[in-house]
């Protein structure tokens, strides 16, 4: 117990890292989406998400894992002390990034016409495609750099590329719109903004990593057996991720065929309102890679067990009343920032985040778990069927009820694969979720939503302040009811404070509410026996 409180607590430092670049980033890029969605009419926002659908779908084919395996072998070449040979990975890593995505980005300019007068059914976007285009060359300079920085746990690094990316895009698209380019200032601000975060994340890597290695001769040769052995593990892996991807693309491609620009708009919003949750889901899912790569899963099963277990609750102590607090918050949250324009997005929204809720199944940690194990055929098997699931789905759904029945079909589609994910978890490692903690922190945040919703339905007044009293509702219900009833015992405080010892001011905030579930659940205990 005491190696996975010490693995907690370096997974919590770097996740702290990455919170603050994920939450500064998220912060800066929803400022700068609130002012470019007010600048912009529904439909040129729908234009505007359009563009982008393209440049995506190409980008799936772009990695073939090899982000993943730079993260995977950094992270045991330093594990094992062998950290000279991590100067052949980084180098083979860029060689295939690099070379991939110049080759993508010049194929997605080359049918750019193609997919904008022949599928989208909208010429005027061809220009908006070949510029977006430009993002795949630069994202492989971004991933490739970003890869290294989580491989190396110097997540600060990482913060900083996000933090730059979202600076320049929150910075430049509105401004570009201010002074008359509509959707085209947007695509160019968003496609700048990629540019100058790769160059500087691979600037970073170079001087403050890289040069610091201890200096081995690099040929072809090694840079060829080195790339092999990575697309050996990374090729099954990439599938997995293309097969994930790809529908997610499809059905964007489906929504672009059946929906017009304002109901895209209004997705589009709700989209970029979701990302909120990713101030938990990003740092938490990127940690858990590395520190799942670490164990032995032959000599350590109990310590995979207690990592496995714990990553899930106290994910899920996080992930799921936020998300509930999200979904009984969005008609004041898209009101207060976006006003009555986008008036689908607060249902869309509530629809949207349900799949977070999943995080009380595992289905955040089995990713991690499968990938750090080296489990990439079993992840593919697994996207393969969620891909045969939700494309009959796509063409059920999205034609007859746009948007809603894209998100249904997101949502059902995932669910056979979580649980035979979970099954094959337990038969081949005997490792399985928590299921009465889950149970009781889904309880604890129903109450919580159920209380929140009371105290809206009898305060009729401005937007802005609905939400601050429905966010103060739901917390200081949640922080009670969660020790009361076992949600929350005091030996996850104990451990939680335990693995936020390193966070600075941050432990001394978390303290607060801490504290006050510390006290409910010793109360709670006290009457109990």
């Amino acid at each position: 117990m005491e190696k996975a409180l010490k693995m907690g607590k370096v997974s919590a430092t770097g996740s702290f890292q990455l919170f603050v670049g994920v939450a500064m980033s998220t912060v800066i890029m929803a400022v700068g989406t609130i002012i470019l969605a007010r600048l912009l009419s529904p439909a040129e926002y729908g234009q505007y998400s359009v563009a982008l659908i393209p440049s995506l779908m190409i980008n799936l084919f772009r990695d073939w894992g090899v982000n993943s395996a730079i993260i995977k072998y950094i992270a045991h070449l330093r594990a094992e002390k062998k950290e000279e040979d991590i100067r052949d990975i980084i180098a083979a890593g860029l060689v295939f990034e690099v070379s991939t995505g110049l080759v993508l980005s010049l194929l997605s300019v080359f049918l750019a016409d193609f997919i904008a007068s022949t599928i989208f059914h909208r010429p005027e976007s061809a220009p908006l495609i070949s510029i977006v285009s430009i993002t795949i060359f630069s994202g492989s300079l971004l991933t490739a750099a970003q890869s290294s920085f989580i491989g190396f746990e110097r997540m600060e690094f990482n913060s900083l590329t996000l933090i730059c990316q979202a600076v320049i895009k929150s910075v430049l698209s509105p401004l570009l719109v201010l002074l008359g380019y509509g959707a085209l200032g947007a695509v160019l601000g968003y496609t700048f903004s990629f540019l100058v975060a790769g160059i500087a994340g691979l600037t970073i890597l170079y001087f403050l990593l890289f040069r610091r290695l201890k200096r081995t001769k690099i040929d072809r040769f090694e840079i060829s057996k080195t790339l092999r052995n990575m697309l050996h593990y990374g090729v099954p892996l990439s599938i997995a991720s293309i097969l994930g991807g790809l529908l997610l693309q499809f059905y964007s491609f489906m929504m672009a065929l059946n929906c017009s620009d304002v109901m895209i708009g209004n997705f589009q919003v709700t989209i970029n309102f979701a990302v909120l949750l990713s101030f938990f889901t990003t740092p938490i899912s990127i940690v858990l890679f590395p520190a799942f790569a670490k164990l032995d899963s032959q000599n350590e099963p109990q310590l995979l067990k207690t990592v496995f277990t714990s990553s899930v609750k106290y994910t899920a102590m996080l992930l799921i009343p936020a998300t509930a607090a999200v979904m009984i918050l969005s008609k004041p949250m898209i009101s207060t920032l976006f006003g009555e324009l986008y008036i689908y997005a607060p249902f869309f929204l509530a629809l949207y985040v349900i799949s977070n809720l999943f995080s009380g199944f595992g289905n955040l940690s089995m990713g991690s778990l499968l990938t750090g194990l080296g489990e990439t055929k079993t992840l593919m098997k697994l996207n393969l069927l969620t891909l045969l699931i939700g494309l009959p789905l796509a063409f059920l759904l999205i034609p007859n009820f746009g948007i809603v029945g894209l998100i249904f079909g997101t949502l059902l589609a995932g669910l056979p694969s979580m649980f035979l994910g979970l099954h094959w978890i337990w038969k081949h490692y005997e490792v399985t979720v928590d299921w009465r903690s889950s149970v009781k922190i889904f309880v604890a945040s129903a109450i919580a939503t159920a209380a929140t919703y009371l105290s809206l339905y009898f305060l009729n007044t401005v937007e802005w302040l609905r939400l601050i009293t429905g966010g103060i509702t739901f917390l200081t219900v949640y922080i009670l009811v969660a020790p009361s009833i076992g949600a929350i015992v005091r030996g996850d405080i104990g451990n939680l404070r335990v693995m936020l010892s390193g966070l600075g001011f941050i432990s001394k905030i978390a303290n607060l509410p801490l504290g006050v579930a510390e006290k409910v659940a010793r109360n709670s205990s006290t009457e109990k026996k």
